[in-house]
C-alpha cells in the first residue's frame, strides 16, 4: 500500500500582518504556522511551504508581564568568556524587528528548512513595505 500526499500549492501567497497592539508570542505562533504552511489543507510536514509573510509596525508590539525588564537574550561570540547578554528592552530600542524574528525562528522546526523559511519572513518597523508588486492577503489571527 502506498501513502499518497496531496500536491503542494504551486503559487506562493503573500500575507500582510499588522503587528500594532499584538502580543509577541501569539503573533509569532500564527506567523510561524503560516510560514510552515499549516494553514493549508495540503500541508505536508517534510515539504517547505512557499508562502511569504510581511509584518508591519514591528515597533508597536506589546509585551505582557515584566518581560521587557526581565527577559534576557544571550549571545556567545565564540571566544572564551565572551557571553553577551541583553534585555528585551534594550534589544527593542536598538532593533525592534530582532525580538520578533528570534521568537518566530524559535517556533520553527530545528532542521535545514528553518533558514529557508526565515527568508520568507519580511519584518518592517513602519506601516509601509517595499513589496508592492505582490497582491497581499490579510492574515486571520486566531
Amino acid at each position: 500500500m502506498k501513502t499518497s500526499f496531496p500536491k503542494p500549492a504551486t503559487s506562493p501567497a503573500w500575507y500582510v500582518v499588522d503587528a500594532a497592539d499584538q502580543i509577541l508570542g501569539r503573533l509569532s505562533t500564527s506567523v510561524a504556522n503560516v510560514l510552515r504552511g499549516r494553514h493549508r489543507p495540503s500541508y505536508v510536514a517534510h515539504y517547505p511551504a512557499k508562502d511569504h509573510v510581511i509584518v508591519l509596525n514591528a515597533d508597536k508590539i506589546k509585551f505582557t508581564g515584566d518581560k521587557v525588564e526581565q527577559k534576557i537574550y544571550y549571545h556567545h561570540t565564540g571566544y572564551l568568556g565572551h557571553l553577551r547578554q541583553t534585555t528585551l528592552k534594550r534589544m527593542n530600542e536598538k532593533d525592534p524587528t530582532k525580538a520578533l524574528k528570534l521568537s518566530i525562528r524559535g517556533m520553527l522546526p530545528k532542521n535545514a528548512t528553518r533558514d529557508h523559511t526565515m527568508k520568507q519572513l519580511h519584518v518592517f518597523v513602519g506601516p509601509e513595505h517595499t513589496y508592492v508588486s505582490h497582491k497581499p492577503v490579510s492574515l486571520p489571527l486566531s
